[in-house]
Order: structure tokens, then sequence, then C-alpha cells
């Protein structure tokens, strides 16, 4: 068995792209020999480079869509608080306050389908404003927007828009019904078409197989993503998933070191679940992981800046800017 994972990772290293066999089986090994494995091809490929990433929820609740983990659908009855789209003081005020503290990256997320054509131009405002003043990447997740809104987004400052596939396309329709996974495709083409880069990524404990999440890392592959956040879902009460039995570090682990056999080159991030582990995600940056959102999430309380600085330090990472 440790001659075939030592091909396998041999192959990858040197160009190959594996199939969907050859990943279930990997999904079965040890993680003594899986994550070290995954890890030398992080290496190979992405050196020690570090991709850290803050968000901040630009426009909270009341979303129109059925997603079956999120507190913010307007579906369910959960506690997370509700508002409108953020003025530009408190955004420029949240870019500021991350970027004195050695984040290179900071994403306004945004509730809904996606926002209207007000809300946009309110929200390419905000990014000039903020490109002005700090010295940080702009990053976006404002739902299904096309590529004219896309434009606008890029000519106020913005480098790179998110848009999580979430689940395999087959397991996609368990997850959410008010919209399709094509949606979400088309919109991160259009969003590639008016020269942004791309985020996307998925949830993982959602009730979905290793062959569904080897799906969406060989679909993600196919887009040629290059920043893929993954979840460990937190399940919220209220919501159809508050039930779900959650995801283990080690089963994390497991799945990224999957994955960064799939996506060799890509920046594969810790997103939103990370501070429900024991270690904060350290076995995962040992697995192949380089990425991560650091500071709250959305909805949940995350880590703080200064303890993953000191983690990604101890780990020999170096936090750099302009990632692709």
């Amino acid at each position: 068995m440790e001659e075939k994972l030592e091909l396998l990772k041999q192959e990858v290293l040197a160009g190959y792209q594996i199939n969907m066999e050859e990943a279930l089986w990997l999904s079965g090994q040890p993680l003594e020999e899986l994550c070290p494995a995954a890890d030398e091809i992080r290496q190979k490929f992405c050196g020690n480079q570090f991709d850290l990433c803050t968000i901040i929820n630009g426009k909270s609740g009341k979303c129109t869509e059925d997603c079956k983990y999120c507190a913010q659908s307007s579906y369910y009855q959960t506690d997370v608080e509700s508002y409108p789209l953020l003025g530009t003081d408190e955004l420029l005020k949240q870019a500021e306050y991350n970027s004195q503290r050695g984040v290179p990256r900071y994403s306004i997320v945004t509730s809904g389908k996606k926002l209207s054509s007000r809300e946009v131009g309110q929200v390419c405002e905000s990014i000039k404003k903020i490109k002005e003043s700090v010295d940080i990447s702009v990053c976006v997740s404002f739902g299904l927007l096309g590529e004219a809104d896309f434009r606008k987004v890029k000519e106020a400052g913005a480098v790179r828009v998110h848009n999580n596939l979430e689940a395999s396309e087959g397991y996609f329709p368990s997850v959410c019904t008010t919209h399709t996974q094509q949606d979400k495709i088309n919109s991160l083409k259009a969003a590639r078409n008016a020269g942004l880069s791309v985020c996307s990524g998925g949830i993982m404990g959602l009730g979905e197989r290793m062959e569904d999440r080897i799906s969406l890392a060989m679909a993600l592959r196919e887009l040629e993503v290059g920043s893929v956040p993954l979840n460990m879902l937190n399940p919220i009460p209220g919501t159809p998933y508050e039930y779900n039995e959650r995801l283990t570090e080690d089963d994390m682990c497991r799945i990224v070191a999957v994955f960064r056999f799939i996506l060799p080159k890509a920046f594969i991030r810790l997103a939103g679940g990370r501070g429900l582990m024991e270690e904060k995600g350290r076995k995962c940056f040992q697995s192949g992981a380089n990425a991560a959102i650091t500071g709250d999430m959305l909805t949940t309380a995350g880590i703080t800046i200064q303890q993953d600085l000191q983690m990604l330090e101890e780990l020999g990472y170096q936090v750099v800017k302009n990632c692709t």
C-alpha cells in the first residue's frame, strides 16, 4: 500500500491528474501516510506561501434562498442578526483593522441571491474608498451576479470573487432548491470573463459521501479554481442540518489531503468550522492546506488574527500578498 501511495504522489509531482478511482483509494489510506504525502505535494507546487484572508458580513439575514446549512436563510428560525448593506465607514474601518494586523486580503460577503443594481453601485463606492485608503486586496461574495456587474466591481478595485459550489453536482439539489449549481458556475465564469480571479469550494459534513467530496474537487479542477475554501459544517440550531454529526479534525485532514492530490497547485483554505477543531486546523496545515480565513466568520466566532499568525510562524509558513 505504501508503494502505491508513493507512486501516486510521484506521479502527481510530475504533473499527473488522478482520477476518481485513485482518489477514492487515497481516501482510505492511513492518515500518517496520506497527510505527509499531500503536504509534500503542497511544498512542491506552493512552497511555504500562505494565503490569509478575513471576511466581513456586509449584509446579513433575510436571504431568499433555502440552503439547508445557512443561519441567514429566511426559511429557518435562527438567532442570526439581520441588517442591510453596511455603509462605507464600517467597511473601511474593518479593512483598516485587518490590514494593521497583517492580513493581506479582505472579503465583503453579503446575504441573498444577489445584490441589486443599487446595492452594487453602493458597495462599489465603498470598495473604491477602501482601495484609496488601505493597502489590502479586496474580494467579494455578492451572489449570482452577471458579467456587467462584475466589471463594475473590478473597476472599483476588487480582485477576486467568491462563490462556493458547496457540494457535488449530484448532491447539490439535496442542499438547496432555490438555485442550481449551474447558476453558481455561470456566475463564476462571468466573474472570470470580467477579469476577476475566482474562489470556490464547499462545505463538508452535509451528509455527503466521500465520492461527493471528490466529485466536487474534480469539478473545481475542471474550472481551474485557484482558491478553494473548505468549510466544516457547524450545525446551526433552527436549520435542517442542526443535528448533523460534526466532522473531526482527522476527518478534515483526510479531506484536505485528498483535495491536495486532486488540486496540487491550489490554495486550499480552511474556512468556516475551523474554530470547532481542537487544534484550530494545525494538523490540516500539515496535510496540504495552505490558506485560511482568520478572525470572525459570518455568523459564528472564528480565531483571532494574532493566534493564527503565531501558529503559521511556528509551522514555517509565510503569509503573502497577491496570491492567485
